[in-house]
């Protein structure tokens, strides 16, 4: 067990005191990655009163697509987020590098990790082997992970999986050293876990009983959402949808082994696309768009009944956005976990939107926006003249934008507040994260060397100071 782990499992509920966070991805620090940028952004959320750090996933991404929900592991971590200069300077390079004591060190995480490092590393290798070609589309015997055959396929590059093997670990231990380094100033982290996994993953390659595929592997129909806020076609993710009769008679092992290696790396962790676990938009593989979908129902209160036993209470978070129904938020609540409330979403005008901030209550999780929403100034510079006399009523005189909405969130009764830290920049456009349902354009954003300031970090600690979210030492 890492520092890291010893101090989040000592401690009381994350959720259960009023706390503010920033959200921002490492790859969106100016050195978009684990080293000197991701410790001086701790320094700089502490010294600002913020004690939740929120990210995206940290997992390998497709070459193609920098996108953080489409992953070629579920489990493993993204190589590109390695400190180089961490890494030569603790002299870890290559095996023979390692001193004896490292060597211990990795290869008894290696053991501990083999339920998911031995397929990420086997799927990885293979994958180069083939130009990257999807695993589909290998031949049979490699596609179908033949044991036999995958040995043979690999015995000439035994280097490069002992490569693979070792980059995670150099991986696992910066994470753990950046953690346990924010954990004693008092920062929590607070990862992303997304519902779905890519087709084109170790995940779907290893466990292939665990989805609803062909014989050859393909999906039977794919995931989505319909129509909504961010897409008239609505949104046609093409992940595999999972079996879950298979799931359940395995006790949703696979569901426990990924929930317990996310509570490894972060003290909270939000379930993207939680309403899945009630009910699944299933798009048929042939449809051109998400539109001519059907929701099937999942297995709800079963998989997250082990979810929570295996994770703790008081650790998780339901993305609750999009098409909620009661049945959403029964399930839910009786799972105890709290829910998401945008406040760009709040203003259309109905006295009983529920994200207005007279029904946030303490068990939720505030937000001015997402990672998927524009900036505050962006969504701000886009509203009407009546929408803009809607938001104002609820905001504090005088204060122009983007800080009257991130007062706002601060001001909510919400025990959690988190604030893109674009919005913290006062930003615009330009710097928006994220377009649900586009497929270019997205994840490269970048904060500037130097942005994160004394200034700002002063401004933002007298507000969360004065909205009693500093919690006592």
């Amino acid at each position: 067990m890492s520092d890291a782990q010893e101090l989040r499992e000592a401690a009381p509920s994350p959720l259960g005191t009023r706390r503010a966070g920033v959200l921002l991805h490492v790859t969106s620090l100016p050195g978009g990655d684990l080293g000197g940028s991701a410790y001086a952004f701790v320094d700089w959320l502490a010294d600002a009163g913020a004690t939740v750090w929120q990210l995206l996933p940290l997992v390998p991404v497709h070459e193609d697509e920098a996108s953080p929900y489409n992953s070629l592991s579920a489990m493993a971590g993204n190589p590109l987020l390695i400190s180089d200069d961490l890494r030569r300077e603790h002299g870890l390079g290559t095996l023979a590098e390692l001193s004896p004591e490292q060597r211990t060190q990795h290869d008894a995480w290696c053991e501990q990790h083999a339920v998911w490092l031995e397929p990420y590393a086997e799927f990885t290798v293979l994958r180069e082997l083939h130009d990257r070609a999807p695993w589909t589309t290998w031949e049979p015997g490699l596609r179908d992970r033949v044991p036999a055959e995958v040995a043979a396929a690999l015995a000439p590059h035994a280097d490069r999986l002992d490569a693979v093997r070792l980059e995670q670990w150099v991986f696992d231990e910066q994470w753990r050293a950046l953690t346990t380094y924010a954990a004693e100033r008092g920062v929590l982290t607070f990862g992303d876990l997304p519902i779905f996994v890519a087709p084109d993953s170790a995940d779907v390659w290893a466990d292939r009983a665990m989805f609803r595929l062909d014989a050859e592997g393909r999906p039977t129909t794919v995931t989505g959402v319909p129509p909504d806020y961010f897409a008239a076609d609505g949104q046609r993710w093409n992940n595999p949808h999972y079996d879950w009769v298979a799931m359940a008679a395995d006790d949703f092992g696979w569901w426990r082994r990924r929930i317990a290696r996310q509570r490894e790396l972060f003290d909270l962790v939000r379930i993207d696309h939680f309403r899945g676990f009630e009910a699944a938009w299933h798009v048929p593989v042939e449809a051109p768009t998400a539109r001519d979908g059907a929701w099937v129902e999942g297995p709800g209160h079963e998989v997250l009944a082990a979810l929570v036993e295996t994770a703790g209470e008081g650790t998780l978070v339901a993305e609750d956005l999009g098409v909620i129904t009661p049945a959403v938020d029964e399930l839910r609540t009786a799972a105890g976990l709290p829910g998401m409330k945008v406040l760009q979403f709040a203003f259309d005008g109905g006295r009983d939107n529920p994200y207005l901030p007279r029904f946030h209550g303490e068990d939720s999780v505030v937000y001015t926006g997402t990672h998927d929403n524009d900036t505050t100034l962006g969504w701000w510079s886009e509203l009407d003249r009546n929408a803009r006399r809607r938001v104002r009523r609820h905001l504090p005189a005088g204060e122009p934008m983007p800080w009257a909405l991130v007062h706002l969130a601060l001001t909510s009764t919400a025990r959690l507040a988190v604030v893109p830290a674009q919005d913290l920049l006062a930003l615009g456009s330009e710097a928006r994260m994220n377009t649900p349902g586009t497929a270019t354009g997205n994840w490269g954003w970048q904060s500037a060397p130097g942005a994160f300031t004394p200034d700002l970090a002063t401004r933002l600690r007298a507000l969360v100071e004065e909205t009693d979210r500093l919690p006592a030492d």
